[in-house]
């Protein structure tokens, strides 16, 4: 390849004889161009809109993970002093305690890019320790 070769684009047209002056082929190239970019814009303008309203940033989702995780964990601290205010039990600092260390590990796991597992746990983990407090705590 010679240095010539080189000099030119990869995306400009190599003019056919009959095409016209240099400068008719340049002008018909820029507004290919512009096309083209025009085009692209407005795909990406509708990708964005639609995207936007869907779709969490996976740093958005770690973030919001270890937001519920954390208003989790205060709610059971919350719960656990008013159950053991009323009635002093093992059972009531187990159910509560093995909550507590539930939304810890889901904040961990949120932190290290695990976010639907610890989605996953944090719902079943709550429910079972609210339905285990329903159920087993008298």
């Amino acid at each position: 390849m010679s240095t010539s070769d080189q000099d030119q684009s990869v995306d400009t047209p190599i003019p056919a004889p009959d095409a016209g002056t240099a400068a008719e082929v340049e002008a018909e190239t820029e507004v290919e161009a512009a096309a083209k970019a025009a085009a692209e814009g407005e795909a990406e303008a509708e990708g964005e809109g639609e995207g936007e309203g869907r779709r969490l940033t996976p740093r958005q989702a770690r973030r919001l993970r270890i937001a519920l995780s954390s208003v989790g964990m205060v709610a059971m601290a919350v719960v656990l002093g008013l159950r053991i205010a009323s009635r002093s039990s093992v059972l009531v600092v187990g159910v509560y305690g093995l909550a507590l260390i539930l939304c810890g590990v889901v904040i961990e796991l949120s932190r290290n890019g695990r976010t639907r597992l610890g989605s996953w746990l944090l719902a079943v983990g709550l429910v079972a320790a609210i339905g285990s407090d329903w159920l087993l705590i008298p």
